[in-house]
């Protein structure tokens, strides 16, 4: 877990992303059709790959409310499949999101999104500071690599 820094790319990148996108108001419902797609033909049963198109989304919901009204996606494979969403915000500080915890209260700022991404994947990361936020999902893939036709 890195928290507290600028998210200025000490993250290891991939070099063949499997889907990369910007997205800004009214473009979720299409980018998440793709993550579906991508989800599928990775391995995943239809029901992780629901679970895991509802963790990316609630990450960029964040990125949307939080992060100034846009962001970034990236998703790849290295055994396991991984994605990344940016955004341009203020920053914040992600630290106690990441330690478990029980559901917390409903709030005027949320707050439930980042804890609902965190259980629905195998592990999250997120670098903040003020020129932004990075945050990571991973999810084990049981299934072989195969190449994408």
């Amino acid at each position: 877990m890195t928290v507290g820094r600028h998210p200025d790319d000490r993250l290891t990148r991939p070099a063949e992303p499997l889907l990369e996108t910007s997205f800004a108001e009214g473009e979720l419902p299409s980018v998440r059709h793709r993550l579906e797609a991508v989800a599928r033909r990775c391995g995943l049963t239809p029901d992780e790959a629901y679970d895991w198109v509802i963790a990316v989304n609630e990450l960029m919901g964040n990125a949307l409310r939080h992060g100034g009204g846009s962001g970034e996606l990236l998703v790849w494979r290295d055994g396991d499949l991984y994605c990344e969403v940016r955004d341009r915000g203020l920053g914040f500080a992600a630290e106690p999101y990441l330690e478990p915890r029980a559901r917390p209260a409903p709030s005027a700022d949320g707050g439930l999104g980042l804890w609902i991404a965190q259980r629905m994947t195998s592990e999250m990361r997120i670098e903040s500071g003020p020129s932004g936020t990075v945050a990571r999902l991973r999810t084990p893939l049981e299934r072989p690599e195969e190449p994408f036709a």
